[in-house]
Formats: C-alpha cells, structure tokens, sequence
C-alpha cells in the first residue's frame, strides 16, 4: 500500500489551500474504505500533532480545536483519496503535512502507529 500526497505550497495568512493523499496497492477485502483517514502535522522544532480523521462512513470526523471551522477533511472513496481543505491558513499552520490510514479507533490526539503514511508535504503560511 502506497500513499501519495499532493504538494503542499508557500500562501499567505488568511488564504487556502486543499491537500490530497491517494491510496494504491490496497488488497482483496482491505479496501480503502476500511481504513479511518488522518492528518497529521509537525511544525518545525516540535512533535507530531493529529488534525483531523475522518471514519470509514465518510460522515464522522474529528479535528484539533486549533483547526476546527477552518479546515474540512472529506474522503472519496471510488479514487481512494484523502483530502484536507485548509482556509484562513494561520502562519502557525505551517508544518509538514502527513496523511496517515489505520483500522482502529484510537485517541486520535495521541496515537500515531498508523499503519500507513503518507511522505509529508510542505504548508508554509507567510503572515
């Protein structure tokens, strides 16, 4: 299974942005469909911090409240494709962005054994 995610990009504070993670390689049986879809972010000089995941209905999703009302995580999943649509970016959005997949409910803000990752790409917001 591969994870590929879109570039990221340099936008200026108040603007947007839209990430994507497409999945590949998925088995018989274990389709993207089965696997709960996340976000995840580092800032420069700190640890990972979870931003949003989104169930396997597509419907039930959960962020950070740093994020809440500003972005909007959604799934397709006849592309196999994640999504994280950023507005009234902020410069402490900026951070390296990964997609992450994983079968299991956890504590989102805490747990990040996630079975797959994406490589991370680049927001940087300029104030």
């Amino acid at each position: 299974v591969q994870l590929v995610e879109s570039e990221g990009g340099l936008v200026q504070s108040g603007g947007s942005l839209r990430l994507s993670c497409a999945g590949s390689g998925f088995p018989f049986s274990n389709y993207f469909s089965t696997y709960y879809g996340s976000w995840v972010r580092q800032a420069p000089g700190k640890g990972l911090e979870w931003v949003s995941t989104i169930y396997t209905d597509g419907t039930t999703t959960n962020y950070v409240d740093s994020v809440k009302g500003r972005f909007t995580i959604y799934r397709d999943n006849a592309k196999n494709t994640l999504y994280l649509q950023m507005n009234s970016l902020k410069s402490e959005d900026t951070a390296l962005y990964y997609c992450a997949i994983r079968q299991d409910i956890v504590d989102w803000a805490s747990s990040f054994n996630y079975k797959y990752w994406g490589q991370g790409t680049q927001v940087t917001v300029s104030s």
